[in-house]
């Protein structure tokens, strides 16, 4: 009798010990990724597997968006849980710990680590170049590769701009010369090997479809160029938008939609853009694959992002630097131990949103400063009130607020954009002059941030700031007669 009760005490404990115990996570970041994927339906060509066998087994946020429209401040504004306009920071320099407002910040990776968490990054996680070397050790216990995407000695494509990312096509020949498939590996080797005596976070950044957009062979055959579909364009489409729209994206390194149609290459980015997706889509596959094998997925909850969205014509354009549904909208996807399976959720959600979540799932206290709202009580209940819509920020006190129905954008100038999202899902028809919403508008303005920081000291790279009363894209004033349609 005694042996019966020290076993029922026994097994008692080690329940309690397994439901206390903290989860693993598999952080998974994409780079430039819009909604070309299976869960959001944002291409009906778009073969991606894996995104589509995570989706099963948790739950996909369709209406998911990033603080940022840009790489550097939106991966900031996620691992700190801080937005762009409350700490200055919004092009892809400076570095993060050279923010005032970020210095001494706990990030993400931090609070994890603190709370007895061995984390690991491999690939693109923070933007490039915004951690020094000496500071690595700060934001995570381990470190795997991260290879730029390898480029052939000459472009494939004569851009407008001669940077050599912007570029597209079939390249390089095998799979495993791909940086995503080395990023892959670097983090299927450390979930091999991460302690077993400590939870994991292990955060693996890809970077295709960034440009250049390059896959092998069997991925492009995915997509015959006699069959591919288009996304929607609709001619004069700017012809209802305010001029300041162009000013944030004024002179870019990715082509305007006039230049790709000339030089008859929107249908090859298009079709490189898929190639790159499905086959980034493989190496997520990998990656799920090794953690199924690995013994840990019971207790190990998986989050998949991408930082911002990619534009392929829309709005005469190519790129993100907007704060159209293009640029802002992203692929988000939880899956794991106490998340619902195959469910979908519409509310608004943010991207600083996951800070505070993952802190909740860990049962540890999340910094008091941070923005975001945890996204727990979405992934128990889909259906879960939620108050707050997702906002983006693009240089300094330009937003855009997204709530279930409508996209409103203030500029900086006040102009201002209205879009029905359920009726006008391309966002074609600016309603913001229509005094039948008036109501509508102040609502969401409402919500626009009361802070609002200048461009921290350092800006560089896509920074547009009022000089003297004349706005400047990157140092230069803003003429008219030089704008490239």
């Amino acid at each position: 009798m005694k042996k019966i009760l020290l076993l029922c005490l026994w097994l008692s404990c080690a329940s309690l010990a397994v439901a206390q115990r903290k989860p693993n996570y598999l952080f998974i970041a994409v780079d430039d990724l819009n909604d070309w994927v299976g869960p959001l339906k944002g291409h009906q060509q778009a073969w991606t597997p894996n995104f589509d066998r995570l989706a099963r087994r948790g739950v996909t946020f369709v209406n998911a968006h990033s603080q940022g429209a840009l790489c550097n401040p939106s991966r900031a504004s996620l691992l700190s849980g801080l937005r762009p306009s409350t700490t200055g920071l919004y092009t892809l320099q400076p570095g993060v710990r050279s923010v005032p407002a970020l210095k001494d910040h706990v990030m993400l990776p931090q609070a994890l680590a603190a709370g007895g968490y061995a984390t690991f990054s491999a690939g693109k996680v923070f933007h490039d170049g915004s951690i020094k070397p000496a500071e690595r050790e700060r934001e995570f216990n381990a470190y795997g590769v991260a290879p730029s995407i390898p480029t052939p000695p000459q472009k494939f494509v004569v851009t407008p701009d001669a940077i050599k990312l912007m570029d597209w096509g079939v390249y390089p020949e095998r799979d495993e010369e791909q940086a995503d498939y080395q990023i892959a590996s670097s983090a299927i080797a450390y979930l091999n090997k991460a302690p077993r005596d400590k939870p994991f976070f292990i955060a693996a950044g890809f970077r295709l479809p960034h440009v250049p957009c390059f896959a092998s062979q069997k991925w492009f055959d995915l997509y015959p160029d006699d069959k591919l579909v288009m996304p929607p364009v609709k001619a004069n489409d700017r012809d209802d938008v305010p001029d300041f729209a162009w000013y944030l994206h004024w002179k870019l390194p990715e082509p305007r939609l006039s230049w790709l149609e000339k030089a008859n290459q929107w249908r090859p980015l298009v079709r490189a853009y898929l190639a790159s997706i499905s086959f980034m889509d493989s190496q997520v596959g990998r990656l799920l694959d090794a953690l199924d094998a690995s013994g840990q997925a019971e207790n190990t909850i998986i989050v998949l992002w991408s930082d911002h969205g990619w534009h392929l014509g829309e709005k005469g354009i190519t790129g993100k630097n907007t704060l159209w549904e293009r640029s802002t909208r992203v692929p988000l996807l939880f899956a794991g131990p106490g998340v619902k399976a195959n469910a979908v959720v519409t509310r608004p959600v943010e991207l600083l949103d996951l800070y505070p979540t993952l802190m909740e799932l860990s049962g540890l206290a999340a910094p008091a400063n941070l923005e975001g709202h945890s996204l727990v009580p979405l992934l128990r209940n889909p259906k879960a009130k939620r108050d707050w819509p997702a906002l983006t920020t693009h240089n300094i006190n330009n937003h855009g607020v997204r709530s279930e129905r409508w996209r409103y954008i203030r500029y900086a100038d006040g102009s201002e954009e209205l879009y029905d999202m359920r009726n006008d899902p391309n966002e074609w028809t600016n309603l913001a002059k229509d005094k039948r919403y008036v109501s509508v508008i102040k609502e969401h303005a409402r919500w626009l941030p009361k802070t609002n920081l200048p461009a921290v000291a350092g800006s560089a790279q896509r920074l547009l700031e009022q000089v003297n009363g004349v706005w400047h894209w990157e140092g230069k004033p803003i003429r008219w007669a030089e704008l490239e349609r």
